[in-house]
């Protein structure tokens, strides 16, 4: 679902261009600038995905863009809107760490209570937040143009978690100058955050982005495929049993992927990851070794290839 807004690493003031990999559309579906209301777009969705599924259960998925970067009072009108959806099993908001204040989390642990009641009475709605770590290392997000550091991550998961919020972390494999023990470290990274779930995200060449022009000038180079399909196997190998993997593999809209050719076949390549975990003997967890603290992505705690057994 889109809620409109943006994000304050790409407004006009911040001059920064936002992250290489992002373009224009933001990850969103562009419903709000079609005049779609979110209660619209709840029943649009449901509409379509209730026939194929008649038992499921839904959540409201706010995806576009940074959706707690704008005032306190347009998200608190946002939150009341989607509790009254009919049929409403969970809300989830894609946002990014520094666009988190006391205030906002406080909003957002509210709505877990329902409608006209105080905490305590009637049924938790759970609420989960999506957070874009993308890479455990500052020299990458730096590198990415993300505008913010891990420590900001950290803080902002502690933060949510203390207040009952369920939380998810967006990882990337195959960022600009990053091997496959950067991207195990992240994994480590994840192990050592209360966290409930991951969505792997393998890096896509768009059309309109910053990458895109790396891309063209031979600056960045997508991982092969074969390589992507050993580090997500091993990689969730190294994840913690307990959590769930909510995304595998990223996708792109029609028209606006450049490269890998080979990532528009999502099936494939999950069959393929799948795969590759069977002949290696691994499930989820197998490769994974409690570090010595769990309370945060420490990196001097993370051994690079330390778990790894293959």
């Amino acid at each position: 679902m889109d809620a409109g807004g943006t994000c304050p690493n790409r407004v006009p003031h911040a001059n920064t261009g936002g992250c290489r990999y992002c373009n224009a559309r933001g990850a969103g579906t562009g419903l709000h600038h079609q005049g779609l209301s979110l209660t619209q777009q709840w029943q649009h969705w449901l509409a379509r995905y209730a026939r194929r599924s008649p038992n499921a259960l839904f959540l409201a998925y706010l995806q576009s863009f940074s959706n707690t970067y704008r005032p306190p009072r347009e998200l608190a009108i946002i939150l009341e809107e989607i509790r009254q959806f009919k049929d409403l099993a969970a809300i989830a908001l894609g946002t990014r760490p520094d666009c988190l204040d006391d205030e906002k989390l406080d909003m957002l642990a509210a709505a877990r209570h329902p409608l006209d009641a105080g905490p305590g009475s009637g049924p938790i709605l759970d609420v989960w937040l999506e957070l874009g770590l993308q890479s455990a290392s500052n020299a990458t997000l730096l590198r990415i143009n993300r505008g913010h550091d891990v420590e900001t991550l950290e803080r902002a998961v502690h933060a949510a978690h203390a207040r009952g919020l369920l939380l998810c972390l967006h990882v990337m494999h195959g960022l600009p100058g990053e091997t496959a023990e950067d991207f195990f470290c992240t994994i480590d990274c994840v192990n050592a955050l209360p966290v409930q779930a991951v969505k792997f995200h393998n890096t896509l060449v768009l059309d309109g982005s910053a990458l895109a022009l790396d891309w063209q000038t031979g600056a960045y180079s997508p991982p092969a495929r074969a390589e992507t399909v050993a580090a997500l196997a091993e990689g969730l190998a190294r994840l913690r049993p307990d959590i769930v993997i909510q995304r595998l593999t990223a996708d792109a809209w029609p028209g606006e992927l450049l490269a890998p050719a080979w990532a528009a076949d999502k099936s494939a390549l999950r069959t393929d990851i799948i795969q590759n975990m069977v002949d290696c003997g691994w499930t989820q967890g197998f490769l994974y070794r409690p570090p010595p603290h769990h309370d945060g992505c420490d990196m001097a705690t993370f051994h690079p290839g330390g778990s790894h057994t293959k």
